[in-house]
């Protein structure tokens, strides 16, 4: 999550997605799972699911507000694992019961965010650097990996917000977005879960910002951009192939849905957390894109 910044040249223009759910407070983290779409609206604090054509329910309350959302892997119990962000802590729900994984509040330089899971259960989780809603000045941050039994070390620092990131599907490469860079940025994924060999896997044009993002089986990343309200395609290099407008922040998305070709987008005319309650205007939004979800979360 990331403020606006400026004012969106798609002002005015004509939605291309259709919506599936309104007044929500604030929607971030959205996954793909078991026929339905889970994601947090965050400023509301709860987890959510949606199966489409139902209204959105509610999964487990989260008082220090979620955000990011991934799942351990069966043999590790396939409990859910939510990002609470302003105690910076990574939560364990099983269905019944929220509790501790791991506490970042001493690696994080601020509040933490999205995350992604991979297959063997590490969490990578990024964090703000600084106070966003206060207008602080911008600074540096880490990306944070979370072993499976909850020990937790910086891999990364020196990103610029890290923020929504994807895990390639043969488990070799991470990227994730630095919303304050306005760029993708690649890592080599290590056996042992540390990160190596940092590169930029593309800027983004136009004034965009990466905020959430997906991974598609091209090899193309979505980023959904709050500065510009659109989601945006992208291959290596930083090729713009796609661009899907809305009228609002985009501010997450998600490839899924039966033929994982459902483009969803988070979408919010707010971000501060107060006129987020007040005004409700956070909706899901979709759109069939031309390649299937690949690879995680």
């Amino acid at each position: 999550m990331v403020k606006r910044r400026g004012r969106s040249k798609n002002k005015g223009l004509k939605m291309q997605t259709r919506v599936l759910a309104r007044e929500l407070c604030f929607g971030e983290g959205p996954r793909w799972r078991d026929g339905a779409l889970w994601f947090s609206d965050m400023h509301d604090h709860q987890v959510m699911r949606l199966v489409p054509g139902a209204a959105p329910a509610p999964v487990v309350s989260v008082p220090g507000q979620p955000s990011g959302l991934g799942w351990l892997p069966g043999d590790q119990g396939g409990d859910l694992l939510v990002v609470s962000m302003l105690d910076r802590r990574v939560l364990r729900f099983d269905g019944r019961d929220l509790t501790e994984h791991a506490d970042l509040s001493g690696l994080a330089s601020f509040h933490c965010n999205d995350m992604v899971v991979d297959r063997n259960g590490r969490a990578y989780v990024g964090n703000f650097g600084f106070d966003l809603h206060a207008q602080a000045q911008p600074r540096p941050a880490e990306l944070i990996c979370v072993e499976p039994d909850g020990r937790a070390r910086i891999v990364a620092d020196n990103l610029l917000f890290p923020n929504g990131t994807v895990i390639t599907p043969d488990g070799g490469t991470l990227i994730v977005g630095e919303s304050w860079g306005a760029r993708l940025t690649a890592f080599d994924l290590l056996d042992n879960g540390d990160l190596a060999n940092r590169r930029t896997w593309a800027e983004l044009p136009d004034g965009a910002i990466p905020d959430g993002i997906c991974l598609d089986e091209a090899g193309g990343i979505w980023s959904a951009s709050p500065a510009t309200n659109e989601c945006l395609r992208q291959v290596e290099g930083g090729k713009v192939t796609h661009r899907v407008a809305v009228d609002q922040g985009a501010f997450a998305c998600m490839l899924g849905g039966a033929e994982g070709r459902t483009l969803f987008i988070l979408t919010a005319a707010e971000s501060d957390p107060e006129r987020c309650r007040r005004k409700r205007s956070g909706r899901v939004e979709a759109w069939t894109a031309p390649y299937a979800h690949a690879g995680l979360p």
